[in-house]
């Protein structure tokens, strides 16, 4: 064989390698913006998706846009089990569950500005407060997980550039499996999911040890007033009220935790009490706002079984909070929290 012939069929081995590859490319790209795992590109067709990415900062910036909610939930973990359907009922509403697993004051109002920017005339919106609210210091912007920034913004055209990727062709397959049905949701529709582990496999003996190891932990103390401390997240709970309409409901709750993350004394209980102080100064501040505290001694937290840790609660404890959250926005007094405000509660928009 000649060096020509030879130098010719290496030419043409390449040219058609590079061909398929780019044909497979395509194919795969064509797929991926077909699918569209994470629902944000305008000219896919209108399949009814559901979230798939396990972290919620990928998964629910797309059920911020929705126009099929006016209602929605910010916070963590401890706003996670909040479901939708009973608070719907409870406020004559259409909720979606936005909140993320440790997300950060600021992935908090992050997910909060895509709600607002796409519901101008938002109905009712919770946002729980804990310790990602409360602590002391500056807080970290983010936790650690991959924060997707591009999809809080309005992404269109670069969402098309970052569909060509391997991690979203592996989410454009797991969406296509729940298409189709063979793969199940990971989350509902609404945003909901319960993460907690099954009820029959709830052990008592296991939570005591928990609740122990959070009783044990020490809160920072320097003998300073607790006016003077340093809050920094609380400086974007005002702001974030501030992008939602004056007709718009808004409650902002104190997470239920269990008494042993409530201490009686010392810079533990200094702490939550500066931190409901300045909430309720900030509610007060914003019109149809109210704050509803349930990180009280209660028939709720002061039972150990109603924990998975000290401030992880179980699904049906949820579902009394739900209805508590609605009561709560009447004015109805409860064993289960106080009205920080109450006078702000009874005027909200029905």
């Amino acid at each position: 064989m000649s060096s020509s012939t030879s130098s010719s069929e290496w030419r043409r081995f390449f040219r058609l390698t590079v061909t398929v590859a780019f044909a497979a490319s395509a194919l795969l790209y064509l797929f991926i913006v077909t699918i569209d795992p994470y629902d944000i590109l305008p000219f896919s067709p209108p399949f009814p998706r559901s979230p798939v990415d396990s972290n919620a900062r990928f998964a629910f910036p797309a059920l911020a846009r929705s126009g099929r909610f006016d209602s929605a939930i910010i916070g963590t973990s401890t706003s996670r089990l909040l479901r939708p359907a009973t608070l719907n009922a409870e406020f004559g509403a259409r909720f979606v569950n936005l909140s993320m697993n440790a997300a950060t004051a600021y992935e908090q109002v992050r997910i909060l500005q895509v709600f607002a920017r796409h519901h101008p005339n938002a109905r009712t919106v919770l946002i729980g407060v804990d310790l990602q609210w409360c602590g002391r210091g500056e807080p970290e912007k983010y936790t650690g997980r991959p924060m997707p920034e591009w999809m809080y913004d309005d992404p269109w055209l670069r969402g098309y550039r970052e569909m060509f990727n391997l991690n979203v062709a592996e989410k454009a397959g797991q969406a296509f499996g729940v298409l189709t049905g063979l793969n199940p949701e990971h989350y509902g529709r609404d945003g909901y999911a319960p993460f907690v582990p099954d009820e029959r496999v709830y052990d008592p003996a296991r939570v005591a040890v928990h609740l122990r190891e959070a009783a044990s932990l020490t809160w920072p103390d320097d003998g300073t007033d607790p006016r003077s401390w340093r809050l920094a997240a609380l400086d974007r709970l005002g702001p974030a009220l501030d992008l939602l309409p004056a007709e718009t409901r808004k409650i902002v709750f104190f997470a239920p935790f269990n008494h042993v993350f409530q201490p009686k004394a010392g810079p533990g209980h200094a702490l939550w009490a500066e931190c409901k102080r300045r909430v309720t100064q900030i509610v007060s501040a914003r019109p149809n706002a109210a704050a509803v505290d349930l990180m009280i001694p209660s028939p709720i937290t002061e039972d150990d079984n109603n924990y998975w840790d000290a401030i992880h609660y179980r699904v049906g404890v949820a579902e009394r909070l739900a209805h508590d959250l609605g009561a709560a926005s009447r004015g109805e007094p409860s064993e289960d929290y106080a009205l920080l405000r109450p006078e702000a509660v009874s005027t909200a928009r029905r």
